[in-house]
């Protein structure tokens, strides 16, 4: 398994738009693309960081091309809504001992 971690930087006053076109975007990325999913986290005020999960290094380095048209508007809100959108980690799973979420 693969996972990234990201960083976003949002504006002030912008949080509904980004969490919302987070979880949009996500859901697409989830269902066209085969990613795991994600999480969201807040780290301090206006300051998020999301922890994605991929089958696979190959997986997210291809992924992009199978989402519907309807993607570029809530990408462009997610973009946006953010003073700063980085890409922290890149990572190899070794030992996975998170227990599986029953609340989905």
């Amino acid at each position: 398994m693969f996972c990234v971690i990201y960083s976003f930087k949002v504006k002030s006053g912008r949080k509904d738009d980004f969490i919302q076109s987070w979880k949009q975007l996500t859901q697409l990325i989830y269902t066209h693309e085969g990613s795991l999913g994600s999480r969201l986290h807040l780290a301090s005020e206006n300051h998020y960081i999301a922890y994605a999960q991929w089958p696979s290094r190959d997986s997210w380095e291809k992924a992009g091309k199978k989402l519907p048209k309807s993607v570029e508007p809530i990408r462009s809100l997610m973009k946006d809504s953010c003073n700063e959108i980085k890409t922290m980690h890149e990572l190899e799973m070794i030992e996975d001992l998170l227990k599986q979420n029953s609340h989905d």
